[in-house]
């Protein structure tokens, strides 16, 4: 499995209801997109949840490669650099995906953490497994990612819930104005 994130910055008097109506009309496109696990639509307002920017950053969770390299090559893609430009899109290994009914999804967080040098990677992959055993057991939480990227050596959690989550460390909170599954 990947996982995969875009972004795109918005500027802070960006009338965002514009993204939210992209969400509601596009959103549904990639519905039964082949090898997706699903695609969460998320936006976040400048100064809403502690977000310093007006951000439009879909995050994707792939069954296999082959769906996003379909997807990053075909022409929704391609629309959507035409609209907003072209992204640096953030990919990441899957070390666990906790998945349970993403349609009561409303809101998304995502933090991203540096993995030291020399860091025993199959032990912080164990406990992020054990960590995101326990989390995914809290009430409300409906998704929980924890991934990996060796080229500049990141951890990704990625949590979708039901209710407004807390803020913590360096986590950005995104809303979820819709998720498409397989």
């Amino acid at each position: 499995m990947i996982a995969m994130q875009y972004s795109f910055t918005l500027p802070s008097d960006y009338d965002m209801a514009i993204i939210d109506r992209r969400i509601r009309d596009k959103g549904p496109m990639l519905d039964g997109f082949p090898n997706l696990g699903f695609k969460a639509y998320l936006s976040a307002r400048k100064g809403e949840f502690g977000s310093r920017e007006n951000l439009y950053a879909p995050f994707y969770l792939w069954q296999k490669p082959e769906g996003a390299s379909d997807f990053l090559t075909g022409p929704g893609f391609e629309a959507l650099t035409q609209s907003f430009g072209w992204p640096q899109v953030r990919h990441w290994i899957v070390w666990n995906a906790e998945v349970a009914d993403l349609r009561a999804a409303n809101f998304a967080s995502r933090d991203i953490l540096p993995i030291p040098p020399y860091a025993p990677l199959a032990e912080i992959r164990r406990e992020e497994v054990a960590r995101s055993h326990a989390e995914a057991a809290r009430g409300g939480v409906l998704a929980l990612i924890s991934a990996f990227e060796p080229s500049g050596w990141s951890l990704v959690r990625f949590t979708l819930y039901r209710d407004m989550p807390l803020i913590s460390n360096g986590d950005q909170i995104y809303r979820v104005g819709h998720v498409s599954l397989p």
